[in-house]
């Protein structure tokens, strides 16, 4: 029984991995902010997010909508603002780079290819360009072109 167990809980955590890959589906990403304000000011403005209702009305929330059933939720309250990896981002699919490139110009808001090299684009090798920028809190945004 003892040599069992292990191997039926492995089991019961795989069939519970499949389960929810199979109905399974992203809600939210819950980003920790420094400053509200400018923060969802950024995401609202710059990146065009449609902010929408959240339920708690204590101004330490903003939500925005990403997808049909997915949400961005700034929460403020992070005491200092730090360094992100880049390769921890958020990403953006959009019809036109080149309208987000000349918009980002004209913002002054700098933006690199993956490598850092400045005001450049990076062509992944299945065709899809990508650019990173970082938003107030320094994390980082990928804007990339896959067609969704």
């Amino acid at each position: 029984m003892k040599k069992t167990l292990p191997a039926l809980l492995f089991m019961l955590f795989a069939f519970s991995l499949s389960t929810f890959a199979q109905y399974g589906k992203l809600n939210h990403v819950a980003v920790y902010v420094n400053n509200l304000k400018k923060s969802t000011t950024f995401y609202k403005d710059i990146l065009k997010l449609e902010q929408i209702a959240e339920p708690f009305h204590d101004n330490k929330h903003s939500w925005f909508k990403v997808a049909e059933h997915s949400q961005l939720h700034l929460i403020e309250g992070a005491k200092e603002i730090t360094e992100h990896q880049k390769d921890s981002h958020l990403c953006f699919s959009v019809a036109s780079m080149d309208s987000v490139i000349t918009k980002l110009h004209q913002l002054q808001i700098p933006f690199s290819s993956w490598t850092g090299e400045k005001d450049k684009v990076t062509i992944r090798p299945d065709g899809v360009k990508q650019i990173y920028f970082q938003d107030p809190d320094n994390y980082w945004i990928e804007i990339n072109d896959d067609k969704y």
